[in-house]
């Protein structure tokens, strides 16, 4: 297979001898090798000032990052025999973490697959393609997934808007056996079911896993308040856990279907209660009929998706946990978490303290938390990292 080269100006290769994966656009030598001369999805030899190879890239030529490091072997293109030999790699840590087939298998960048995420439920297999290459490889990856886990089914839910900037086309698409409307996972003991065409992402967020478990020894005898519920993701296991009342609140009446169903499954549909409608006006008329929580869980979808969504974004995150911590009663818990990769954890740590004094209240951080191991971090690439979770406990000024 003869590939083209992409040729970095001098210098530009530090940061990927470092250990990073990304070239930008403004590091390619477009001299020697102008980006108009690539097509998104292709695949091309990367080398150095000096001609000197360094892996084999995917290409995003008309985007900033316009290359994605797929492999450090120039002999070693992305084809299935590579899917198959990474597929391997990922599926082997995820063994050594969990009981059940149940978990994130691949993760991106992190798991040297740029573009591509996985999601297992048990036998099925909710697929992501987030860039051309993947797209033009997803027979390889459908071969390559076929042949290491034997799936009853496998789904494509390629609906994100990161396929917009590779100008690909959204769908959704069982591309081999059968995938039901829900399928069952397993979570921390805890039986659900998702629902993988119509729900969120690819119908469940297994990032969170180790922070569910943390909820456990809060919640046994409590009554809590489960905030952007989804499908129950926090709440139901809060039930499962012990807790003696909880109530989810979300916007959508499909996503609170989906918590009835699986308080339903862990038989504890006579402990909970479910609220539709606007969060921050369900936290108003909650506290205008004087309710109160002993455990409150703030896990909102992303208030910071860009950058310049920073400012705005840090002040809903305040009003949030602010508005939240008005509900807790005097020795009450609160777990606050971001998924907003623009939001340090520090930041979210300042926003809890702020609030806390605004309320004239004392803050003990009890447990910090991130994602789970099977959304591993790239130490070189922060954009990795971007769960955040803090248990804190929430005490009178006296």
């Amino acid at each position: 297979m003869s590939l083209p080269s992409l040729r970095l100006k001098a210098n530009a290769d530090r940061r990927l001898r470092a250990g990073h994966l990304w070239v930008y656009s403004n590091e390619v030598d477009v001299t020697t090798t102008p980006l108009q001369g690539f097509q998104a999805g292709q695949q091309a030899v990367l080398e150095a000032a000096n001609g000197k190879p360094l892996g084999i890239v995917a290409l995003s030529p008309n985007n900033l990052i316009c290359a994605r490091l797929l492999s450090r072997d120039a002999k070693l293109p992305l084809d299935k025999s590579l899917l198959v030999h990474r597929l391997n790699v990922a599926l082997s840590l995820r063994q050594r973490l969990f009981e059940q087939p149940c978990y994130r298998l691949v993760y991106g960048d992190s798991d040297l697959l740029p573009g591509l995420v996985v999601d297992r439920f048990f036998d099925i297999l909710v697929v992501q393609l987030a860039s051309a290459t993947m797209e033009a490889h997803k027979d390889d990856v459908i071969a390559a997934l076929v042949q290491v886990l034997k799936p009853s089914g496998i789904l494509f839910k390629n609906d994100s808007s990161a396929r917009d900037a590779e100008g690909l086309q959204r769908y959704v698409e069982t591309v081999y056996g059968e995938v039901p409307d829900w399928v069952p996972l397993e979570e921390n003991g805890v039986r659900f079911e998702a629902p993988v065409r119509e729900g969120q992402k690819t119908g469940w967020f297994y990032d969170h896993r180790m922070n569910r478990a943390r909820l456990a020894p809060y919640v046994k005898g409590k009554r809590v308040l489960d905030l952007f519920s989804y499908i129950g993701g926090w709440g139901v296991q809060a039930g499962a856990f012990g807790a003696s009342e909880v109530f989810c609140v979300d916007a959508s009446g499909f996503a609170l279907d989906g918590v009835e169903r699986n308080a339903a499954l862990n038989g504890i549909s006579e402990k909970l209660t479910c609220i539709e409608g606007d969060v921050f006006e369900a936290l108003r008329e909650l506290k205008a009929a004087e309710e109160r929580f002993d455990v409150i869980i703030a896990d909102p979808p992303a208030f910071i998706k860009r950058k310049k969504d920073l400012k705005n974004g840090e002040a809903a995150y305040r009003r949030l946990n602010e508005q939240a911590m008005r509900m807790l009663t005097k020795d009450g818990i609160l777990v606050s978490a971001s998924c907003s990769m623009h939001l340090p954890e520090d930041d979210l740590h300042n926003i809890l303290l702020t609030s806390a004094r605004h309320l004239d209240r004392n803050l003990q951080l009890l447990e910090r938390g991130g994602q789970g191991p099977d959304h591993p971090v790239h130490p070189a690439i922060a954009e990795t990292r971007y769960i955040k979770s803090i248990t804190c406990r929430l005490l009178p000024n006296s």
